[in-house]
């Protein structure tokens, strides 16, 4: 296949993988997942994640991160890992692009909200959203429904899934039930992700004040760097020691997971992606590194996830969701007519409306509140 030659034996390939729910011909002049990671750029729901909140709601300054430039970051970060470790750069960014395509406004507040909605209808999973934004909710295609993605790179999205769900799903639900491993792209995106959102959390919350450069150097992981920069740049201004810091930090992060990752591959010796499923998680970072990337995750969950005005956001997030869903459930007539399901299809009509409030931007979701429930607004 385009592009595969130089994979290692355990990497993703794509003629050797169960493929597409429905048959398609082979691509012309690209791999099959960079098909895949070209109808995810042209997706409706990726063009959404312009307009959806990371930590801070779009309209709270231009600079800020969205869940589009996250998902950007994700995706460079991931191709480099994967080069270094002869993985499937493409399958990488196919997932990378794809992961957050089901995520609610406001964040994960807006998840939170939703799952409590939806608890006597099965409950919302944000991973699991965007599994059916690509399998079904996106129409494109004459021949089917959703983006027909590759059984690899739906794998990949699907990071999470409860047991109940997982046995819905199949093949692609049984790792959950069997606890066996996802491909080692999988695993390397889902850690290309953590690296991606510490940094980028530290920039913004550093860029809006909530929190401080003294603070920051506390944290080992960051004051380290931090330290190093300014032995070598003596005063270097603020955003340029931001900037410099963080990119050594990034740095340290992906070489510490291509050094942990392989050694263990090579202690393990898988032959194929078949010994990579059947194994142990192979894609990690060392035990020190951990313990500083978890010191970091702590701090920033206290100090800037937790903050009193993200906590006031949050807040107007959460009473945003609830009160559409509960205003769309006592008066379905109010959805437009795509979302609305047969009067006896209680539970169907649940779900239409949580795809509905999923696939709202920030700003869409302000502004459906604000029709529903201000008489100034029509």
């Amino acid at each position: 296949m385009t592009g595969e030659a130089g994979l290692a034996p355990y990497a993703a390939h794509s003629a050797q993988g169960p493929g597409r729910r429905y048959p398609e011909a082979e691509p012309a002049g690209r791999s099959q997942f960079q098909r895949d990671r070209d109808r995810i750029i042209h997706s409706s729901a990726f063009r959404r994640l312009e307009y959806k909140t990371q930590v801070f709601l779009n309209h709270e300054g231009d600079l800020f991160r969205t869940r589009l430039t996250h998902s950007l970051e994700v995706a460079q970060i991931g191709r480099s890992l994967a080069r270094n470790l002869r993985l499937n750069e493409d399958l990488v960014e196919a997932i990378a692009l794809a992961h957050d395509l089901g995520h609610t406004p406001f964040g994960h507040v807006g998840q939170d909200v939703l799952n409590e909605c939806m608890k006597a209808h099965g409950g919302f999973e944000h991973n699991l959203q965007s599994l059916r934004v690509v399998d079904s909710l996106e129409q494109h295609y004459g021949a089917f429904d959703g983006l027909n993605l590759m059984f690899e790179t739906r794998e990949g999205i699907l990071k999470h899934c409860s047991l109940a769900n997982a046995r819905e799903l199949g093949p692609l639900g049984l790792r959950f039930i069997e606890r066996t491993q996802p491909s080692l792209e999988a695993q390397l995106t889902n850690l290309a992700d953590e690296i991606a959102y510490n940094n980028h959390d530290i920039d913004d919350g550093l860029r809006s004040g909530l929190i401080s450069m003294a603070q920051m150097e506390e944290v080992e992981l960051f004051g380290r760097h931090r330290r190093a920069v300014e032995a070598e740049f003596p005063g270097l201004p603020g955003r340029r020691a931001i900037y410099e810091t963080l990119r050594r930090i990034i740095s340290a992060l992906a070489a510490d997971l291509v050094a942990t990752s392989s050694q263990l591959i090579q202690a393990a010796q898988p032959e194929d992606i078949a010994a990579v499923r059947a194994g142990a998680p192979l894609i990690r970072f060392s035990d020190a590194m951990r313990a500083e990337a978890t010191e970091l995750k702590r701090f920033l969950f206290a100090n800037l996830y937790r903050h009193y005005q993200v906590n006031r956001m949050r807040a107007k997030a959460s009473r945003i969701v609830r009160e559409l869903f509960d205003a769309f459930q006592a008066e379905p007539a109010l959805l437009p007519p795509d979302y609305l399901a047969a009067p006896d299809e209680a539970g169907r009509q649940a779900r239409k409306i949580a795809d509905y409030i999923a696939g709202m931007t920030d700003r869409y979701a302000i502004r459906e509140h604000r029709r529903l429930f201000s008489v100034d607004e029509l």
